[in-house]
């Protein structure tokens, strides 16, 4: 009997582990401290929302790439506002990412519009658009290429891209290593890493730029997340540039 109730206990724990999930939805709050003579600070509302078409099963990987790592198809939605005295900005956009079953190819796209307002001036729309065709070599490895383009009243540009993203085991961590890049009449580029110090808690690094004339938009970030429960999870940044510091809280919630 003692037996037969240890049993039944070890399974009732393990059940209790071994999350899976199909959707999660977040909130962001974000504070921008601008260094600019007369100009005021402002902040940045967002809500984001993704659904999966099949549960995402936890296994043994980093609870925030348990997704990417079981090739999870998924649609996903985001809106956002960004207020600054004489400044608003609204985003909407919604996306779709597809693992081709049975194969290690990948497609996505994304379709969304901003908004702006400057004040005593009508608001401004621009239409922006992507497309992704990914190929998984190995485990953990994604390699894309793809289109990002944008459409306006004013002009409108097609612009190709390259993105990679691997996650892998470094020595007794796993990490995430990104990056990517727009060609075009100026060249934008990105990369980051996230080191996983166990499967709930990460910290990373980012650096986005630009080689674009008289301009310096280098920003860099800090940042980390930190799962409270497999459903729960907290994450913070601040991303450092010339003219405006970022600070950035995001809380999500799966199931």
């Amino acid at each position: 009997m003692l037996k037969k109730l240890a049993l039944a206990t070890a399974l009732l724990a393990g059940l209790g582990t071994a999350h899976a999930y199909q959707a999660e939805i977040g909130g962001t709050v974000a504070y921008h401290d601008v260094d600019i003579q007369g100009a005021d600070n402002g902040h940045t509302l967002a809500v984001d929302g993704t659904y999966y078409f099949n549960p995402v099963q936890i296994k043994d990987s980093p609870l925030n790439e348990a997704a990417f790592l079981n090739r999870s198809s998924n649609i996903n939605a985001a809106v956002s506002y960004t207020d600054f005295d004489f400044y608003e900005q609204t985003a909407f956009g919604v996306g779709i990412e597809y693992f081709v079953p049975n194969t290690d190819f990948y497609v996505s796209g994304n379709i969304g519009q901003i908004t702006e307002e400057f004040n005593g001036f009508e608001d401004f729309d621009t239409t922006r658009y992507t497309a992704e065709l990914g190929y998984l070599p190995i485990s953990g490895l994604l390699i894309a290429v793809g289109l990002d383009g944008y459409d306006n009243d004013v002009e409108d540009d097609v612009d190709p891209t390259l993105r990679a993203k691997y996650v892998t085991k470094v020595g007794q961590y796993d990490m995430n290593f990104e990056g990517g890049a727009t060609f075009g009449d100026d060249n934008f580029y990105n990369l980051g890493t996230d080191l996983y110090l166990d499967k709930t808690l990460s910290v990373g690094l980012g650096f986005s730029g630009s080689d674009a004339d008289g301009v310096d938009d280098d920003v860099f970030t800090i940042r980390a997340k930190k799962f409270l429960t497999q459903q729960v999870s907290l994450e913070g940044n601040i991303a450092f540039a010339d003219d405006i510091n970022t600070y950035g809280i995001r809380a999500a919630y799966r199931f």
